[in-house]
């Protein structure tokens, strides 16, 4: 699939069925692409797929499965309003830089290594009550570590932000963890003695993971 240069041809690439319940054209979706009249189209349209096909079908399906709908905030952005965002942080835009962000929201560029990837930052509507009477992000966070081949997570686990989280899957996954709370927090790593092991009791009462 070449990058769609008519209105036709986008719509083609939106109905791309990424796995069950996720297609393209929720993915393209960009506060700064459509206030700043920016495409948030892909130059690489099978590598996005590809790369966002896995996020969804290994990652977003499951938590569906698991906690009902997923809202998705942000997922991919074209290099181009990567660029943008990340050029105007202290504006608030909240990017960052676009090589850093290849293989994260930047699903049509390959990282340094070559490896393909793909970010989507989510809010799972289950939780967010939960999250509002007191129930800490790290649950949200250990289950999801325990469940399911994730690569990064970083929270933003501040007021008014729903305890939306960046999640990434990745061809050669870090499983790293980390958070805004309000400031930045590593909650778990390769290497550190939380990592491995059961969590099961930093989220009592939350479900089994669900099947796709």
């Amino acid at each position: 699939m070449r990058k769609p240069a008519s209105m036709k041809a986008l719509e083609e690439l939106g109905r791309v069925r990424l796995s069950e319940h996720f297609f393209m054209r929720e993915m393209l979706y960009s506060e700064i692409a459509n206030f700043h009249g920016i495409p948030n189209i892909p130059d690489d349209p099978n590598l996005a797929i590809a790369a966002g096909t896995r996020l969804c079908e290994e990652l977003l399906e499951p938590l569906h499965a698991t906690f009902g709908h997923v809202s998705i905030r942000s997922a991919f952005r074209s290099a181009e309003v990567n660029t943008y965002g990340a050029e105007r942080q202290d504006k608030g835009y909240n990017c960052g830089k676009t090589d850093w962000n290849r293989s994260r929201h930047v699903w049509d560029r390959r990282d340094a290594e070559g490896c393909m990837g793909a970010t989507a930052c989510i809010v799972i509507p289950w939780f967010v009550p939960r999250y509002e009477a007191g129930t800490s992000w790290q649950a949200l966070a250990w289950w999801v570590h325990d469940h399911l081949p994730y690569s990064d997570m970083m929270f933003f686990a501040v007021k008014g932000k729903n305890c939306a989280f960046n999640l990434r899957w990745h061809e050669k996954p870090a499983r790293r963890i980390e958070a805004y709370a309000p400031r930045e927090v590593l909650l778990t790593k390769p290497g550190m003695a939380n990592h491995e092991g059961d969590h099961c009791a930093e989220y009592p009462g939350f479900p089994e993971l669900g099947r796709c």
